[in-house]
């Protein structure tokens, strides 16, 4: 097969996802900068618009009808617009697929935003919540950044390189290695999120691997997971905006990311991602009870 893209089509309010190939746009180093200094433009907008929800009054209602809780609250929806009147300015020709506020389509590329990832820690004033961005080219994001407004954290990658910037603070993030599975820390948001049956069981059999579990994190999973303060993350049930930006921030950390069964992780779904290539194969074999 010659070089190229899957194309990620989205329609109708609810998102569907076609795998369609397609040549792949090739883009140069200054475009890309332009690019990722952009989407950190973003992220820090959409930070500024949540921060004063934070540990204070907001509109929340539940996104589900019947039983169920998957909240939203006036800060998620604020945080979005702001994304995409930006993007709109800038790129009016990009398309926009946000968690909120749905798809608007567009040639080339598409910005993934989940204004707030972690709504749930959000709404109980934890901090692991963030702001996420993400460029898709149709195949993989090429940047993403994870923002913590609170903490004035960023987190920022384009697959070959990630960083972490904290006011002046400049650092490179790099995962650590752990080559025997039976010392990796792993990771994971919430048990709940893993269905009855073969999720459940999978990631049981991974547990009863590692030294050691923890729950609880969402986006931040992936960035503590890049700064080499994890090693393992598993999880299901994510959406393409909940895992796009966090892929160039692991792959550009030198770590590993894929479905359970290894393929595209951009289109969200069951997720795992490691520091190390010998446990990233170890934790999947385990998952799908191999």
């Amino acid at each position: 097969m010659p070089s190229g893209y899957f194309r990620c089509d989205f329609n109708a309010g609810v998102y569907a996802l076609k795998l369609e190939y397609h040549s792949k746009t090739a883009i140069d180093s200054a475009t890309l900068k332009k690019y990722k200094a952009f989407a950190v433009e973003l992220a820090t907008l959409g930070g500024r618009a949540a921060l004063p929800y934070f540990r204070s009054s907001y509109q929340l209602e539940n996104k589900l009808t019947g039983t169920g809780f998957d909240p939203v609250t006036s800060a998620d929806k604020s945080a979005e617009s702001v994304i995409r009147q930006a993007i709109e300015l800038r790129f009016p020709s990009h398309g926009i697929f946000g968690e909120e506020q749905g798809i608007k389509s567009g040639s080339e590329f598409t910005w993934v935003i989940d204004p707030i990832d972690g709504t749930r820690a959000f709404i109980t004033g934890m901090l692991h919540w963030g702001v996420l961005v993400a460029l898709f080219d149709g195949e993989t994001p090429i940047i993403g950044v994870m923002h913590q407004p609170f903490t004035d954290e960023l987190f920022v990658g384009d697959n070959i390189t990630a960083e972490y910037r904290r006011g002046a603070l400049r650092k490179t993030l790099e995962v650590r290695g752990c080559a025997r599975i039976k010392d990796a820390v792993l990771a994971s948001t919430s048990p709940q999120f893993f269905k009855a049956g073969e999720e459940q069981d999978g990631f049981a059999r991974l547990e009863n691997q590692v030294k050691t579990l923890r729950y609880g994190g969402d986006c931040y999973l992936y960035c503590m997971l890049a700064m080499g303060q994890l090693d393992l993350v598993a999880e299901a049930g994510l959406n393409a905006y909940d895992i796009q930006a966090l892929i160039p921030i692991i792959r550009g950390a030198g770590g590993f990311i894929s479905t359970w069964d290894g393929s595209n992780p951009s289109l969200g779904g069951r997720i795992i991602a490691a520091g190390d290539v010998q446990i990233f194969e170890l934790a999947r074999s385990f998952l799908q009870g191999q």
